[in-house]
């Protein structure tokens, strides 16, 4: 069993996976930093001089902070666009090396080539 487990632990894909989760995370952390350090305090001046961490209103003895959520939502779109944008530039490269590679024509296609010709040429001369 511990074999298997060794076997499937290091295999590509889940030591690819691994490593995106962990970037992921530390992405997160640098989207919720603009956000919260940069745009929101930006946007706030721009109406204002609101602060959107400190919008909330008080239910029954529960206080519910909608401004954090604000903030979230702003950081879901950010990073959802990012991720975007990342995934559209991958596709990009993808589909260049792609018609790179139909481009370079096979050396052994083109040697079969002029062997065709050059047999095209001696039976017409016969």
């Amino acid at each position: 069993m511990w074999k298997e487990f060794k076997s499937f632990a290091i295999r590509g894909n889940v030591i690819d996976l691994a490593i995106g989760v962990i970037i992921g995370g530390a992405f997160g952390k640098i989207v919720t930093s603009l956000v919260n350090d940069l745009m929101m305090p930006l946007l706030g001046l721009l109406l204002g001089g609101l602060d959107f961490s400190a919008l909330s209103f008080t239910f029954v003895d529960a206080e519910i902070k909608y401004g954090l959520f604000i903030q979230s939502i702003v950081n879901f779109f950010i990073i959802s666009f990012s991720i975007f944008l990342f995934i559209r530039y991958i596709s990009k490269l993808k589909k260049k090396d792609a018609e790179e590679e139909k481009a370079a024509p096979d050396p052994q296609e083109e040697l079969l080539k002029e062997i065709r010709d050059l047999l095209k040429e001696q039976t017409n001369r016969s």
